[in-house]
């Protein structure tokens, strides 16, 4: 055609190319360069792209006439060609003239394998393929080797065919380029969706040791150039591991599993990771595959081993500190049997009723080295609920793992996670968590049947979060008596009830009952002397009693916790200025 200059076809090349660069491929940033250029790249690339506009496209469909492809050609001309077309009336006139049309080549597949034509349909030259065609090229050899020829890409630099002649990937059962990607975008996608969110299964991890959690884009682009070969995925992982990035190292652990899931490197090294991220049970269950892999893994023994001990699993610690061969250290088998000593005295002194002593016993088994075990937490937390010291139960808890309920039950079994969860609903019914320790009593009870104790605590978590909503009814709707009678209920079936008390005593100061409504508050704190709301409800009373120094020291403990607590602050002022006035001055 009269109008076909080479520059119009760059420009025409570049248009399409910048369209399909920006909704295909990612751009670049700094953090995922891990493929990088020559200086001289930007030259190169506008090369590329100019010699390979000047390229003519086949398609395999003959049935396409001429005029078609005309239509095309014109559509990508930039809006220079109206202008050259005017400012020349000779060529205007030549453009209008009908052209016979000329019939579209079609090469031959002996020709488009040797010439370099893409996807039956396209010669491009081998210069002007840039480092996505490199990347498309180490995919195809991949699934070539694994004999999937399902992966079609019929694109280049330049340009991408729409609808079923591009991007074509039928279903396959065992693509691993496929699977390990997918594995490895949904790892981050979680990590990204859960933000500050509660993760399951994860033991807390200081300040101090918390690994740096970076995103995958380095690491996703790394992976993909390395063909997706195990081997460097694992190097790549270990090298991240190396570096406190458990996440990125846990991603890679899992492509490579995903590719090779056979190989017991790769599950151990994967429950290394997790023991970073403090996932510790998940971490577990990954070693004991390993070892199913190779039963006489060593490394996977030990690392099983150290888990064990931290979990508080002194047997199955020992055993397998005894099979990692030339991975066993000595001081580790001793350091076994410390721990194992402190937890036979917790046995001990739970049996005759010894609370302090279970007390100390349990944090001299934490500290040496039972430090996520939660059936150490728990017993600690049972003793301080027998010396109504809820306060101290409940900051336990907190300080202990948080397993995820299935994954304790698969570990520790039915019967011992019940034990766990009757403990934890008798926790959260002291702190006033009412509708946790029911569903927490409710599963005991679903785990194990014949467990007399989870049946207690149900029946008691039952009682007590039903009085507590029909008292929160009734004092809703003033009719304080009622609601006093209420709560009344509910302390029956649990005395000790720091929640309980302290609504009482709101219903009792409604009725004038002040001595009555101290003497619930004092209880409230005596068993909780944090309960923020008890105090300030005793301070109150104490005021209307005009007993203002006892009033000002409970305002003085709580503007200590609450420093910028105005109602306090002016509650104290108040008081203080009253009692001046009362000694007469």
């Amino acid at each position: 055609m009269g109008d076909n200059s080479p520059e119009q076809k760059a420009g025409c090349g570049s248009l399409i190319t910048s369209v399909f660069r920006h909704s295909l491929w990612p751009r670049k940033t700094s953090s995922a360069s891990s493929l990088p250029l020559p200086n001289n790249a930007a030259s190169n690339d506008t090369i590329r792209r100019k010699s390979a506009s000047k390229e003519v496209v086949y398609v395999d469909a003959p049935s396409r006439n001429t005029s078609t492809a005309r239509s095309v050609t014109k559509s990508c001309s930039p809006n220079n060609n109206n202008n050259n077309n005017n400012n020349n009336p000779q060529r205007r006139n030549q453009n209008e003239t009908t052209i016979p049309p000329r019939p579209v080549p079609v090469p031959s597949k002996a020709s488009m394998a040797t010439q370099g034509y893409v996807n039956q349909g396209r010669r491009v030259q081998k210069e002007a393929i840039g480092i996505s065609g490199e990347l498309e090229s180490m995919i195809n050899d991949h699934q070539k080797s694994k004999g999937s020829g399902n992966l079609v890409r019929a694109s280049s630099g330049n340009v991408m065919l729409y609808g079923n002649l591009g991007n074509i990937r039928q279903g396959y059962k065992d693509n691993s380029y496929s699977i390990a990607m997918d594995n490895y975008n949904q790892y981050f996608e979680n990590s990204s969706s859960n933000g500050g969110g509660q993760k399951k299964n994860v033991v807390s991890i200081s300040n101090e040791t918390k690994p740096a959690m970076n995103s995958g884009g380095g690491s996703l682009c790394r992976a993909i150039s390395t063909r997706m070969d195990p081997e460097q995925l694992k190097m790549m992982g270990n090298e991240d591991y190396k570096n406190g990035r458990f996440a990125e190292a846990l991603a890679l652990y899992e492509a490579a599993i995903s590719i090779d899931p056979k190989k017991a490197s790769y599950r151990s090294n994967r429950s290394a990771a997790l023991t970073g991220l403090g996932r510790l049970l998940e971490a577990v269950f990954e070693c004991r595959e390993a070892i199913q892999i190779d039963p006489h893994y060593h490394r996977a023994h030990h690392r099983l081993g150290n888990l064990h001990l931290r979990l508080g699993e002194t047997d199955k610690a020992l055993y397998h500190y005894k099979q990692s061969g030339p991975e066993a250290d000595p001081d580790e088998v001793a350091k076994v049997k410390i721990l194992q000593a402190h937890l036979n005295k917790c046995t001990e002194a739970r049996r005759l009723g010894d609370w302090n002593t279970l007390i100390t016993e349990a944090s001299n088994t934490i500290s040496s080295g039972a430090d996520s075990a939660p059936q150490i937490f728990a017993l600690q937390a049972e003793a301080f609920i027998k010396l109504r010291r809820h306060q101290d139960a409940d900051n336990v808890m907190k300080k202990g793992p948080n397993f995820d309920v299935d994954d304790c039950t698969k570990f520790f079994g039915p019967i011992g996670n019940a034990n766990l969860l009757v403990t934890r609903a008798q926790v959260d019914m002291a702190a006033g968590r009412f509708d946790d320790a029911l569903e927490a009593a409710q599963k005991a009870a679903r785990l194990d049947s014949n467990n007399k104790a989870a049946m207690k605590v149900l029946i008691k978590a039952r009682a007590v979060t039903a009085a507590r909503g029909r008292g929160n009814e009734l004092f809703k709707a003033s009719k304080f008596s009622e609601a006093c009678i209420a709560y009344g209920e509910g302390l029956e079936n649990d005395p000790c009830n720091s929640v309980l008390l302290c609504n009482r005593a709101a219903c009792r100061s409604k009725l004038g009952q002040l001595e009555k409504a101290v003497e619930d508050c004092s209880a409230a704190l005596s068993l909780r002397p944090s309960y923020t709301k008890a105090r300030m409800r005793r301070a109150d009373c104490n005021a209307k009693l005009e007993r203002w120094e006892a009033s000002i020291v409970d305002y003085e403990i709580l503007l200590r916790e609450t420093p910028g607590d105005e109602e306090v602050n002016r509650a104290l002022l108040e008081a203080r200025v009253q009692l001046k006035k009362q000694r007469g001055g």
